[in-house]
C-alpha cells in the first residue's frame, strides 16, 4: 500500500483521484450529529484539500466549468419554478425577508473583509462558508479569473483561498444556523415550535374540510363484502354512494360479483342480497362507516379485488375544471373512487385544501382503478406518463444558450462584468424550470438525471476545486488565521437575526413558518431539517421553498459581486 501511495499512480491518471476523492467526500458527507451532518459538498472539498495536498495532481480546469456550468443549469432548473411563484403576491413577504438576510450577509461580509484586509479570494472564502452556500465557489473564482491586473500564480491564489476561506467557515455555519433557529431563537422568545406547529396546522388542514391530505391519515383501503342488509338491498350503487358523500364519507362500491360473475361497473347497478360488492374508501371513511354492520360480513376474493389500479399525474389545462376548487371536482361523478394524493403548483408540492382552486399547469396525481382514473385524467387535462429518459435536447439547449448570453461583457471601471457562461446557465437553468413547472408535458428531466446534474456535478466541481488547492492549504490557512473561523461564524449569525427581527416584528410571519424562511434565506439543507425535527412537524417547511429559491440565486451572484467590491 505504502508503495503503491509513492509511486503516485494519479499523477498520469488524474481521473482516479477525482473519483476517490468523491467517494471519500461522500463518507465524509455522512458525518452526522442529530439532523446536522457535514454534507457530501463540504466532505469532498475536505478530501480533495487532504488528497491534493498530499498528491500534488494539477487537474484541467475545463472539467471543474464543465461540471460547474451543469451544476448551476441544474439548480436553476429545480428552483426555477419556485423562483418565479415568490415573485407573486403571496410569495413577496417571504421574498423580501430572503432578500434582507442576502443583503445584510453580503455587507457583513464585505465589511469584515475590508477590515480584516482580506483579498478577493478569502472574501468570497467567507462568504459563500459563512451563508453556507457551496456555488460561490466556482462564481468567486470566474470573477478573479476576470479581474485586470492579476498574473496567472495570483488568479490561481486567490482561488485556492477561496476554498480554503469555505472549508473553514460553512461547517460552523451550518452547525450555528441549524442551533440558532430550531433552538435558540424559540427559546429565546418562549415558543414551543411543536405546539406552534401543530396550531397552524390544524388551521391549515382543518378536520373535515381536508381529509385528504393530513400525512399518516390518507390511505386508500380496499376490502370485499357480502351484501347482508335487507335495506341495502334494491339501492343503486349512485344512492348508496351519495348517501355516504353526504354524511361526509368518501366510500365507493368499485366492483359486484352476482352469483359468480362479475358485473361491468354502472353507477345504476341495483344490488341484491349474496352480491360480493369492493368498497374502496379513506380508511378513517371505512372505521366510521363500519362496513360489517351496514353491509354484511368481510369476505375474501381475490379476483374481485385484483384489478388494476393506477397512480396517474395530470397536468390542468381543460378550461371547464381551471378556477374550480378540489372540493367541487371531488363531487363531480368522472371523480368516483378516484382520489387526489398530491398536487403540485410551479414544480413544488402544494399544501393543497378543499377551497383551493385548480390554476393551469398544477400537476395532479390521482390514484384510484385504472378504469376510473384514465377517464378522471382526460377531464382535468393531460396525463404524464411517468418517464426516466431525459431531454438532452432541453438541457444541452439551455446550457448552451445560458453560455451565449453569459459570454458578452461589460466593462466598468476596468473591469469587465458579465454572467459568465456558469452565471448564464443559471438564468437559463430557471426559465427552462418555469417553463417545465409551467408547462410539464416536456423537458422532462426526472428526479435521478437532477441529482446527477446537480449533487453530483456540484460535488466533482469542489472534489477538483480542493484537488488543485490541495497544496497550498496550510499556507493558505495560515494566511486567513483563526479569525477568519470567529468573523465567519458573527457572518452567519448576523444575518439571521436581522432577518428574524423584521420578520418577527414587522412583516409578523407566524414563529414555525418564520424559521423556515430564515433557514431557506441562508440556503441551509441542515437547518430545516433540525426545525422538523424539533417541531415534530413538516409545516416549518411551508416558509422553506420560495427562500431557498431566491438566495440561491442571490448568494450565487454575490459570488461574483464581492470579489468586484474588493478590485
Amino acid at each position: 500500500m505504502i508503495d503503491f501511495l509513492n509511486r503516485n499512480i494519479f499523477q498520469p491518471h488524474p481521473e482516479l483521484l477525482v473519483f476517490i476523492t468523491v467517494a471519500i467526500g461522500f463518507l465524509f458527507g455522512k458525518l452526522r450529529y442529530k439532523a446536522i451532518a457535514l454534507g457530501a459538498v463540504t466532505g469532498c472539498l475536505v478530501a480533495g484539500l487532504l488528497l491534493g495536498a498530499q498528491f500534488k495532481v494539477e487537474i484541467d480546469g475545463t472539467v471543474k466549468n464543465l461540471f460547474f456550468t451543469m451544476f448551476l443549469f441544474a439548480l436553476g432548473y429545480r428552483v426555477g419554478p419556485q423562483f418565479f411563484r415568490g415573485l407573486k403576491k403571496d410569495g413577496l413577504p417571504q421574498v423580501l425577508n430572503a432578500v434582507v438576510v442576502c443583503v445584510t450577509g453580503l455587507l457583513v461580509c464585505w465589511g469584515f473583509a475590508a477590515m480584516l484586509g482580506y483579498g478577493p479570494g478569502l472574501s468570497a472564502g467567507l462568504l459563500g462558508g459563512a451563508l453556507t452556500q457551496s456555488a460561490v465557489i466556482g462564481v468567486a473564482g470566474d470573477a478573479i479569473s476576470n479581474l485586470p491586473g492579476l498574473t496567472s500564480a495570483q488568479v490561481k491564489s486567490e482561488s485556492n483561498l477561496v476554498a480554503i476561506g469555505y472549508a473553514v467557515t460553512y461547517p460552523l455555519g451550518t452547525i450555528l444556523c441549524a442551533m440558532l433557529l430550531a433552538n435558540v431563537l424559540p427559546k429565546l422568545y418562549r415558543k414551543d415550535l411543536a405546539a406552534e406547529s401543530a396550531a397552524l396546522a390544524k388551521e391549515l388542514d382543518t378536520p373535515g374540510d381536508n381529509p385528504d391530505l393530513a400525512e399518516g391519515y390518507y390511505e386508500v383501503v380496499l376490502r370485499a363484502y357480502t351484501v347482508q342488509r335487507p335495506d341495502l338491498a334494491g339501492r343503486t350503487i349512485e344512492d348508496f354512494e351519495k348517501q355516504q358523500r353526504e354524511l361526509g364519507r368518501r366510500v365507493y362500491i368499485t366492483r359486484v360479483r352476482r352469483e359468480g360473475t362479475i358485473l361491468d361497473h354502472d353507477q345504476r347497478t341495483a344490488l341484491r342480497e349474496g352480491d360480493v360488492v369492493a368498497l374502496s374508501a379513506l380508511r378513517g371513511s371505512l372505521v366510521e362507516f363500519d362496513p360489517r354492520t351496514h353491509v354484511g360480513a368481510e369476505t375474501d376474493d381475490v379476483e374481485l379485488l385484483g384489478y388494476e389500479t393506477e397512480t396517474l399525474h395530470v397536468v390542468a389545462s381543460e378550461k371547464r375544471r381551471l378556477g374550480r376548487t378540489i372540493g367541487e371536482l371531488r363531487r363531480e361523478p368522472f371523480m368516483v373512487g378516484v382520489y387526489v394524493d398530491k398536487l403540485y403548483r410551479s414544480g413544488a408540492e402544494f399544501p393543497y385544501r378543499l377551497t383551493t382552486k385548480l390554476e393551469r399547469g398544477d400537476t395532479l396525481i390521482l390514484t384510484g382503478p385504472k378504469r376510473l382514473v384514465d377517464p378522471a385524467g382526460k377531464e382535468l387535462g393531460k396525463p404524464v406518463p411517468t418517464s426516466f429518459a431525459t431531454d438532452m435536447v432541453w438541457v444541452g439547449l439551455g446550457i448552451f444558450l445560458g453560455g451565449c448570453i453569459g459570454i458578452p461583457a461589460l466593462t466598468a471601471g476596468g473591469v469587465p462584468i458579465s454572467l459568465s457562461t456558469s452565471g448564464g446557465a443559471l438564468i437559463m437553468g430557471l426559465v427552462f424550470g418555469w417553463i417545465r413547472g409551467k408547462y410539464p408535458t416536456y423537458g422532462n428531466v426526472p428526479p435521478g438525471a437532477q441529482w446527477f446534474m446537480d449533487t453530483l456535478g456540484l460535488c466533482l466541481f469542489v472534489a477538483v476545486v480542493g484537488i488543485n488547492a490541495g497544496p497550498s492549504f496550510t499556507s493558505g490557512l495560515s494566511t486567513a488565521g483563526w479569525g477568519l473561523l470567529l468573523f465567519g461564524a458573527i457572518a452567519t449569525v448576523l444575518p439571521l437575526i436581522v432577518g428574524f427581527l423584521f420578520g418577527h416584528h414587522v412583516q409578523k410571519i407566524r414563529f414555525p413558518i418564520l424559521m423556515g424562511v430564515l433557514a431557506g434565506g441562508q440556503t441551509t439543507t441542515a437547518a430545516i431539517g433540525a426545525i422538523n425535527e424539533t417541531s415534530r412537524s413538516q409545516i416549518p417547511t411551508l416558509g422553506y421553498t420560495i427562500p431557498y429559491a431566491i438566495s440561491n440565486v442571490l448568494l450565487t451572484i454575490w459570488g461574483a459581486v464581492i470579489v468586484l467590491l474588493h478590485h
